[in-house]
């Protein structure tokens, strides 16, 4: 295995969990899935609508989402939005993620 997949199958792993952690906060005010996967893309952040649509439902059956049909536009959309339990998920989260990063981060600059 070369380097490029070394490190490819590496980032794979880190993202899964990131991704879960974006979406939710990026549900704090509603929005259909196609508009997620375009925000997220056009902030650097590359996600296929096959990838994101299974972490919505997912969280949604967590009971961290929850879901609604628009209708009333020309094209019927899913709308999602973030749960008080998936509020307060996140904000744990969120905490957990930038301590866990910080240290991260420092043991990337400096060995033990």
């Amino acid at each position: 295995m070369n380097t490029e997949e070394i490190v490819a199958g590496w980032m794979l792993e880190l993202r899964r969990g990131i991704l879960t952690l974006i979406a939710l906060a990026q549900l704090r005010k509603p929005a259909y899935g196609y508009h997620l996967v375009k925000k997220l893309n056009d902030n650097a952040i590359p996600i296929d609508a096959n990838t994101l649509y299974p972490l919505l439902r997912r969280l949604e059956g967590q009971g961290l989402l929850k879901s609604q049909w628009n209708t009333t536009e020309a094209k019927p959309r899913k709308y999602y939005e973030i749960t008080p339990e998936g509020l307060s998920v996140l904000e744990k989260a969120k905490d957990e993620y930038r301590a866990f990063s910080q240290h991260v981060d420092a043991l990337l600059e400096e060995p033990l």
